[in-house]
C-alpha cells in the first residue's frame, strides 16, 4: 500500500510540475499579459496540490527506502534532496514573486530573469522526478531469474 501511495504521489508531483512548466511557456509564447498573469496565479494556487504530493512522495519514499543499501535507492534519495531544496529555495519563492509581479502588470527585466530562473529550476525538477520514476519502476520489476526460477 505504501508503495502505491508513493507512486501516486510521485506521479502527481511530476505531472503538476510538468503542467506548471508547460503553462508558463505557453503563456509566455502568447505574449498576452493577462494570460501570463492568469498562468502565474494558477501556478501559485496549484501549490496546494504540488506541496502535499511532494511531502507524501518524499516521506513515503524515505520510509520505503529505509535500510536499503542499493545504489539506486541512494541516488533517488540524493535527487529528492536536491529537488526539495530547488523547490523550496527557487521554485516556491519564484512562483510567489512572479504571480505578484504579473498581477501588477510588472513584466520588466527582473520578471524575465526570475522567470528564466524558474523555468530552468523547473526543468531540473522535471528531470529529477523523471529519473526517480524510472528508477522506482526498475526497483519494482522482478529480476528475470526470480520470475522464471521454476521453469528451467
Amino acid at each position: 500500500m505504501k508503495a502505491k501511495l508513493h507512486a501516486v504521489a510521485g506521479g502527481v508531483a511530476l505531472l503538476t510540475v510538468v503542467c506548471f512548466w508547460i503553462s508558463t511557456v505557453g503563456a509566455e509564447l502568447t505574449g498576452n499579459a493577462e494570460t501570463i498573469a492568469a498562468a502565474k496565479a494558477a501556478i501559485l494556487a496549484g501549490m496546494v496540490v504540488l506541496i502535499p504530493a511532494m511531502i507524501v512522495a518524499g516521506g513515503s519514499g524515505f520510509s520505503l527506502g529505509k535500510g536499503w543499501k542499493s545504489p539506486v535507492v541512494q541516488h533517488k534519495k540524493r535527487r529528492m534532496r536536491i529537488g526539495a531544496a530547488n523547490g523550496l529555495l527557487v521554485l516556491l519563492p519564484s512562483a510567489y514573486v512572479l504571480a505578484g509581479w504579473a498581477a501588477e502588470g510588472r513584466f520588466d527585466a527582473a520578471f524575465i530573469i526570475v522567470q528564466t530562473l524558474e523555468l530552468a529550476a523547473g526543468a531540473v525538477n522535471i528531470a529529477l522526478l523523471s529519473l526517480n520514476l524510472r528508477d522506482g519502476l526498475a526497483l519494482r520489476r522482478k529480476p528475470a531469474r526470480a520470475v522464471h526460477a521454476g521453469r528451467l
